[in-house]
């Protein structure tokens, strides 16, 4: 129902109306209610002239009334001039709704069509649309509807079907804010293949990138099975997943395969989208004895596995004369294993600076298994840029410039503790991930990558708050942070092959 209704203005003389039953709407106009904005009042202008300065002046509001009317309404049918008979193919009977041709057309320009020359229709629907059309009716009479995961699609579609784009954007932003939401079978690879088929890129990106930096929850789920082939590559190009470890990965995938048991040209584009030189040469060793779907599909992977071995039998430096390196098979992912990085947890975020060191492995590769890095990390939660710290003034000796709290934001600096010549051709990309916890799960939920040249992300933190206990960037008041060090080998040298 429209939250602006047009009533028309009253007639120059108006009768005493006739009672009405309690069930019914009131018939007769409001006054002076056109165009009137939710909230504001609807008293005349000149009424309203007289009441703004008296101190007693106050808004009338029987809105709740109003719409548990127009319940009683739909519930009991009093003064229906329309019937919708719902029926499903899976069923002989039909569910019958006594309606009002006025609301249902206010809401929906399919009713409004439907309805124009008759006054009983015959709708056909599918069971899981069928058993939530009463909701959708009575959406149309009061505005408001509860749903749960399970009945977002199917609501969606309702609502897409009938043009109620109201309802449609609503359901569409509960599933945006209710990936999180924790479920038997799991929804959001079900959600992601919905949008696809509506084409909701919005809703489509917001499942893929859910998906990205929580992909180890998803790969332990039931859901996992039920991702398609092309989100399976999808996610398997990208580089910002999160998960513990390439051959987390590969047996997630190997899983995969053989439940689902694709075509050959499909299994092999999937198993060469695995990065297998981020795996250790003792783990390839074991999955070319043990895996039964390498070795299905060994001649398929066979020169990438054979890459893999020369990777890290090799120094990276002298490898990438010969190979290109510069390539996502050589490009870590977002990992969470003790050797790529460090989670560090800080109480009281908003109260003082801090700092923390960890080490992390110098490379994937086998060369360098036994070089470590060490990394020196400092947050400031109030660090202030230089346009906004103290300065002198001219114009009173020694008066400082008023500095707010709220004027600084929080930063983060990643540095190397030391300098090495086995960094020559390693460049290092960091990520730091955020925890946050929804619907009674931590999850990842904001991720920042610093430029291989900054030691910084410009936009690290830029719209959290805090000095809130309740921001949505805190757990149990704690900032839950993962730092990951992802390092690139680059090619210094070419050498003619």
């Amino acid at each position: 129902m429209r939250t602006e209704p047009g009533f028309p203005r009253p007639p120059s003389t108006m009768h005493r109306p006739t009672a009405v039953p309690r069930s019914a709407v009131p018939r007769y106009p409001v006054p002076g209610s056109q165009g009137a904005a939710p909230g504001r009042s609807c008293l005349p202008t000149a009424q309203k002239a007289d009441l703004s300065g008296d101190a007693t002046a106050a808004t009338i509001n029987h809105s709740l009334t109003l719409l548990q009317r127009l319940q009683e309404l739909l519930q009991n049918g009093n003064g229906s001039d329309s019937v919708l008979r719902v029926r499903t193919a899976a069923s002989d009977e039909a569910k019958v709704f006594h309606t009002h041709q006025l609301l249902l057309s206010l809401q929906s320009e399919v009713f409004e069509s439907l309805l124009r020359n008759q006054s009983v229709i015959t709708l056909h629907e599918p069971p899981e649309t069928a058993a939530l059309f009463e909701k959708f009716i009575r959406y149309l009479y009061c505005g408001g509807v509860s749903i749960l995961l399970h009945q977002a699609i199917p609501m969606h579609q309702l609502a897409s079907k009938y043009r109620v784009w109201g309802l449609q954007r609503g359901v569409a932003d509960y599933m945006k804010t209710h990936l999180a939401s924790e479920s038997s079978q799991g929804h959001v690879v079900a959600w992601y293949h919905y949008a696809v088929r509506i084409g909701d890129s919005a809703l489509q990106e917001s499942c893929l990138q859910f998906l990205a930096w929580n992909l180890s929850a998803v790969l332990g789920s039931a859901e996992w099975g039920s991702v398609s082939v092309e989100l399976l590559l999808l996610l398997l190009e990208r580089s910002d997943l999160v998960l513990h470890s390439e051959l987390e990965l590969y047996t997630a995938v190997e899983g995969w395969l053989n439940r689902r048991q694709p075509e050959g040209p499909v299994a092999e584009r999937v198993l060469r989208a695995i990065r297998y030189p981020m795996i250790a040469p003792s783990q390839l060793f074991r999955l070319q004895a043990q895996s039964a779907v390498l070795v299905r599909h060994y001649s398929a992977v066979q020169d990438l596995l054979f890459q893999a071995f020369q990777f890290h039998a090799a120094s990276p430096l002298h490898f990438a004369k010969y190979f290109d390196v510069n390539c996502s098979m050589f490009l870590p992912r977002n990992y969470l294993a003790p050797s790529w990085g460090s989670q560090w947890v800080i109480n009281n975020p908003a109260r003082d600076d801090r700092s923390t060191s960890f080490q992390t492995q110098l490379g994937p590769s086998s060369h360098d298994a036994g070089k470590r890095v060490t990394w020196n990390v400092l947050f400031s939660p109030r660090w202030l840029p230089v346009s906004l710290r103290p300065v002198y003034s001219d114009s009173v000796s020694g008066a400082v410039q008023p500095v707010r709290i709220e004027d600084g934001r929080p930063r983060l600096v990643i540095t190397p503790a030391m300098s090495s010549p086995d960094f020559a051709g390693v460049s290092f990309q960091k990520t730091v991930l955020v925890g946050v916890r929804q619907q009674g799960r931590v999850l990842v939920k904001h991720a920042y990558s610093f430029h291989q040249s900054s030691d910084e992300a410009a936009d690290f933190l830029a719209h959290a708050d805090l000095q809130k206990r309740t921001s949505e960037y805190l757990i149990d008041n704690s900032l839950h942070l993962h730092i990951i060090i992802k390092p690139v080998y680059h090619s210094l040298i070419k050498v003619k092959k």
